[in-house]
């Protein structure tokens, strides 16, 4: 029999006893894209476009064009190729870009469409590859990689057009080409920062060359025609350097270079002296784009998985003037993405605030344009980081323009 004395003591003992540990629910691991990525938001869905991507700033940042194809009407299929858009880019009240607005479509229908770009000066001109009508060819020969899903086609129709987005309707009536007679593929074209000269790849030779137009003489010349594919070109912002993807080794396992651009008393690009590669490795890495500072590039990568690109930021400096000379291409490399889905061909916003990229990040896995504000941490990347240099990178004499 339990006495009062000894319940007393019993209920005291329970009482003083400390109550058990709520256990907290661990901590979120931090998220590594804030790092260089801020307010992250999606500018096309699924519900438009069944998907869209490769996507540009006017130099103004007023327009998007961009590449996209649309979710068709009830009952009907869906476009085979990419149709070329443009829109207008919407602002929130602390400047950040929010969505797009008054979208059009600009390419001919049925045509094969690729590679949107902005006149340097004037917000109206744009230019884009296409091949103006449906491609003759049902399947363009193309460039993949076999244990991958990442492909791109050549269509032989495929030439470099130009309008104006006051006269625009959609048609090929109002578009021009500036370069290609629809017998090889030419495409993935830019403007020079002075609009004089637009640089641009073509299989004419049956391998992707780099072009090089002079608009004010009408000019062509073959700039870089080593074997293998290189494509993808862009002038960097002083005009001084081409930044661009190959296919140097002749293992579908591309690589960023950089070379530098030769001019003759008249200013007209002839060449290029000295070409850098930035990575060599067992990666795919392609689709690089100048920071408007002009040190550092931006690029997708199989570095993380081939279906899982991921975007990365590499050194491309050129400090062969400073005392002692410094060429730092290829170093300081950071990721810049950790989404679950694929994020390909970054770009940035030409005030530098803003990295553009397509990315698979919604439910359904479809390639959509997203944005971000851009911080330039420049701390030392991670030692978790894949390394995409080895021995082999470095920079190397090239052949002047035309030689082959």
């Amino acid at each position: 029999m339990i006495t009062a004395p000894l319940l007393t003591a019993i209920l005291a003992s329970v009482l003083l006893q400390a109550p058990p540990a709520r256990s907290e629910p661990p901590a979120e691991a931090p998220n590594p894209e804030t790092a260089n990525l801020r307010e992250i938001r999606q500018l096309t869905f699924p519900d438009r476009f069944t998907k869209a991507g490769e996507a540009y700033f006017s130099p103004d940042m007023t327009r998007m064009i961009f590449q996209a194809i649309e979710v068709p009407a009830e009952g009907a299929t869906a476009d085979e190729f990419y149709a070329m858009f443009v829109a207008d880019v919407v602002r929130d009240g602390d400047g950040r870009v929010a969505s797009l607005a008054n979208i059009r479509r600009l390419s001919p229908p049925g045509s094969a469409n690729t590679c949107g770009w902005f006149h340097p000066a004037d917000p109206n001109r744009i230019l884009f590859g296409s091949t103006l009508a449906p491609p003759t060819e049902s399947a363009p020969p193309g460039y993949q990689r076999g244990s991958g899903r990442y492909r791109w086609m050549f269509p032989p129709g495929m030439r470099i057009v130009e309008c104006d987005l006051r006269t625009a309707d959609g048609t090929a009536n109002t578009l021009k080409v500036l370069a290609g007679d629809g017998t090889a593929y030419v495409a993935e074209g830019s403007w020079s920062p002075d609009g004089r000269s637009i640089l641009y790849c073509s299989l004419a030779s049956g391998q992707g060359d780099l072009v090089v137009k002079d608009l004010e003489t009408g000019e062509e010349r073959t700039i870089v025609a080593v074997p293998g594919y290189d494509g993808g070109p862009f002038f960097s912002p002083d005009g001084n350097r081409i930044c661009y993807r190959s296919d140097r080794h002749g293992n579908n396992l591309l690589q960023v270079f950089v070379a530098e651009l030769e001019r003759d008393a008249a200013g007209r690009v002839i060449g290029v002296r000295r070409e850098h590669q930035v990575t060599d490795d067992g990666n795919v890495n392609w689709a690089p784009y100048w920071h408007p500072a002009g040190r550092h590039l931006v690029f997708a990568s199989s570095a993380a998985g081939h279906r899982n690109y991921e975007v990365f930021l590499v050194d491309a400096a050129d400090l062969s003037d400073a005392s002692p000379p410094r060429l730092q291409y290829g170093t300081a490399l950071r990721r810049v993405t950790f989404g679950e889905g694929a994020d390909v061909l970054p770009v940035f916003s030409p005030d530098g605030r803003f990295l553009l990229w397509t990315g698979q990040r919604g439910a359904d896995r479809s390639s959509q344009i997203y944005v971000a504000d851009f911080v330039m941490d420049l701390a030392p990347p991670s030692s978790q980081m894949p390394d995409l240099r080895s021995d082999r990178v470095g920079s190397r004499d090239q052949p002047r323009g035309g030689e082959r």
